[in-house]
């Protein structure tokens, strides 16, 4: 698993720059994802290295893949 942060801001870069930050799900600078690495990452990455920072998480899994929701059905906590 890596985080992947937008670091420089997306005005100015060319459309295909757009189009892997949006496939990342990156929207505003400053804002991470973690994603599983591969080789598909890998090659969005490098078109793009320039505008992102990448970190190698280890033992974190990805958001909303874990746990499900323990909320009561009538949205009161459970404490």
């Amino acid at each position: 698993m890596v985080r992947i942060t937008l670091r420089r801001s997306l005005i100015g870069t060319k459309p295909v720059h757009r189009a892997c930050v949006a496939t990342l799900g990156l929207r505003r600078v400053g804002q991470s994802v973690v994603r599983p690495a591969g080789p598909e990452l890998e090659g969005i990455l490098r078109r793009i290295r320039h505008l992102v920072e990448v970190e190698p998480v280890a033992g974190e899994e990805d958001p909303g893949m874990g746990q499900p929701d323990r909320r009561s059905a009538d949205g009161a906590s459970d404490r």
